[in-house]
């Protein structure tokens, strides 16, 4: 892998390379946009198969949240770490405190938080060492579970992609097909309920189905029926790729809005979706809660000051559907397109800033 030329494609500002040999850490950092603000992203610890691939990871993680962090109008940019290792037997307090120490090193250019295979714990441990770090335990100031806030999201967003194609926000008497009942969509499910909502649901997990069927009624299927039943609401909240030339062709609903990462298998099935008038809400648009919960941590996490804003997914969804029918595109380009405004927006603002001052700085001398 030409590591150099693939970031000077894609724009990346830094790739760091970090090991500690007494504690066995060894992470790689990618920071992939700083124009909006310092980057925000997880620290992921996974055993990959190669280092290239971790580096490979790193990389398209870092970029999917500068995407993220701008289309939810966060003044943040993107950032990913992953800690090579199996996170069921290789952490340890000196291999954390090591990473930690190494995050400090970037004086706030990269900011990291919990992602898969690392928790609240680890977040801890890595506070001992910096403070660059959010989703740590409540006791210190932190929003604690995510979940609610990840959900919370969803339901905003649902609403506006369900305006878009219903002309209505109104999910009352909505059939609402849900992929998945884990943490997420247990509270999304609940507010589906609460608006009156029928709620068809599945998963391999039979304890969590039943907890949603005993709670908000739900009648459940099994996991292959879930794509063709009828509804008017796909909720994809399970694994990614899920949207693909096997699962199109079955689908009958109206409107695709779930919290699962990576939805669409390959852009192809963006623009499939698109040509068949399925209304689309974009994965990283529509899940983003947990991130602009976590956020808030730099000011001082305040929770009704990070649900107001978590409220505005719904706006950024709406934009969304606005830029796709401005610009005739489907609504996965769209959000990109909408990200990519915003960062351009301030780009050219702050080299206009920047001319001006050297303009000013030459007539002074």
């Amino acid at each position: 892998m030409e590591i150099l030329r693939y970031m000077e494609e894609y724009d990346y500002e830094e790739l760091h390379f970090v090991q500690d040999k007494s504690s066995g850490l060894k992470a790689i950092v990618a920071i992939h946009d700083t124009t909006l603000g310092p980057a925000l992203g997880g620290a992921r610890m996974w055993t990959y198969a190669t280092e290239e691939a971790a580096v490979v990871d790193a990389l398209r993680l870092a970029k999917g949240m500068t995407y993220k962090n701008a289309a939810s109008g966060l003044n943040l940019g993107g950032g990913k770490s992953v800690i090579i290792g199996d996170p069921k037997t290789e952490k340890n307090e000196e291999k954390f405190r090591a990473f930690g120490r190494f995050i400090q090193s970037l004086n706030g250019r990269y900011i990291t938080a919990e992602d898969v295979g690392t928790t609240v714990e680890d977040m801890d441990i890595i506070y001992e060492e910096t403070n660059f770090v959010t989703g740590i335990s409540p006791a210190f100031g932190s929003s604690g579970n995510p979940s609610p806030a990840t959900a919370y999201g969803i339901y905003r967003g649902m609403k506006a992609a369900a305006n878009e194609y219903f002309g209505t926000d109104s999910l009352e008497g909505k059939v609402v097909a849900v992929q998945g009942v884990g943490n997420v969509a247990y509270h999304l499910c609940r507010h589906l309920h609460e608006e009156g909502a029928q709620l068809i649901v599945t998963d391999i997990n039979k304890a969590a189905v039943k907890r949603v069927q005993e709670e908000f009624g739900a009648k459940a299927v099994d996991p292959n029926e879930i794509f063709s039943v009828d509804c008017d609401i796909f909720s994809p909240c399970a694994l990614g790729a899920v949207i693909n030339d096997e699962t199109i062709p079955l689908l009958k609903a109206k409107v695709i809005a779930g919290s699962a990462n990576n939805q669409l298998k390959e852009n192809k099935h963006g623009d499939t979706l698109h040509e068949m008038g399925i209304i689309y809400a974009p994965d990283y648009v529509i899940n983003a809660g947990g991130v602009i919960n976590v956020a808030d941590e730099l000011y001082g996490y305040n929770r009704e000051r990070a649900f107001k804003k978590i409220e505005q997914i719904y706006d950024n969804i709406k934009k969304v559907f606005e830029i796709s029918k401005r610009d005739q595109i489907p609504s996965y380009v769209a959000a990109d397109r909408m990200a990519e405004e915003r960062i351009n927006k301030i780009s050219r603002s702050r080299s206009s800033f920047l001319l001006n001052e050297k303009h000013i700085l030459s007539k002074r001398i």
